[in-house]
């Protein structure tokens, strides 16, 4: 158990009144690491974690945790992690605990912390990943999953184009040059965007800071992804452990534009896991937002399936 007192923890988690509530874990090497808690307790449908991207946090899930914990017709707890080095969580002085296994450890350790012993996990880019390795660590506390625009095989394009733009963009100097900017790197992958919504786009990746976006990860982070080794073709494929849920019902979303999972690897991946479904989402790169109707309406199907199960 990772909290000292789980029991004056439990009582700083949401009502049934409050659209969510931030809220504090320790690791077991001593981090405090941040997690948000949305919706109702107590209910039969399938609660649902959610984890984010390599350098992403809470803000990514912020719309589609509101809308399956308080807008959706059978509404259900859902908690949103954010890894040690991103967000509100602290950071690692030593890179090597940036892994996935890590990060692994860490999540099972929050659903300990808030008495969560099983979910089904939604997992995007990295945080599919971890979906996966948590399945190898500890089978039981899935129930189901969906991996957002990630799979067993990762496209080294889309890596080098990753670890590129995090090493080498500068942070913007106003939300507006934000905006832009993210414009001229995603436009053409990223369609039907309006002002709008290339301005939501920026304020998930930067946290404001008295008006402006800083980076909201340790620059660390980053670092994890060495490009030598993508380009010389070091990118291992996880089929092993992606077929580690291979009795789960699960759901695959790829965006149409994606340079990091193929439509070849999907169909690969449906090949071998027989209660996979699989969604593709138009004018999206790497990632989906989850908030598209055709995503939503796949998410929620899945999590039908699981609660009649």
């Amino acid at each position: 158990m990772s909290l000292a007192d789980p029991a004056a923890k439990a009582e700083q988690l949401p009502d049934r009144s409050d659209p969510y509530k931030d809220f504090y874990y320790t690791s077991t090497d001593g981090l405090n690491l941040h997690a948000r808690d949305y919706g109702p307790r107590g209910q039969k449908s399938a609660p649902v974690l959610c984890l984010p991207g390599l350098t992403r946090g809470v803000r990514d899930f912020h719309r589609l945790a509101m809308r399956l914990a308080h807008d959706a017709p059978r509404r259900r707890r859902v908690v949103v992690a954010e890894f040690r080095g991103r967000g509100q969580s602290d950071y690692d002085p030593d890179i090597a605990n940036y892994t996935p296994k890590r990060e692994a450890v860490d999540t099972l350790d929050l659903m300990a912390a808030i008495g969560l012993d099983h979910c089904v996990v939604i997992g995007t880019s990295r945080g599919g990943l971890v979906a996966m390795t948590m399945s190898a660590l500890r089978p039981a506390v899935l129930r189901g999953f969906v991996l957002n625009d990630i799979g067993p095989r990762i496209e080294g394009i889309g890596l080098l184009r990753l670890a590129g733009q995090l090493n080498r963009v500068p942070v913007p100097q106003s939300w507006e040059e934000a905006r832009d900017n993210l414009r001229k790197l995603q436009g053409e992958v990223f369609t039907g965007l309006d002002d709008d919504a290339w301005m939501e786009f920026a304020r998930q990746i930067y946290r404001d800071k008295d008006g402006c976006p800083v980076r909201d990860y340790d620059p660390k982070v980053a670092k994890t992804l060495d490009a030598e080794a993508i380009s010389a073709g070091e990118t291992p494929e996880i089929w092993p452990l992606f077929m580690g849920l291979g009795g789960l019902p699960g759901l695959v979303i790829r965006g149409e534009n994606s340079d990091l999972l193929s439509a070849a690897t999907v169909a690969e991946m449906q090949k071998r896991h027989h209660r996979l479904s699989a969604v593709t989402v138009k004018g999206r790169g790497h990632v989906p937002f989850l908030s598209e109707p055709e995503a939503l309406k796949g998410i929620e199907s899945l999590l039908a399936r699981i609660d009649a199960s």
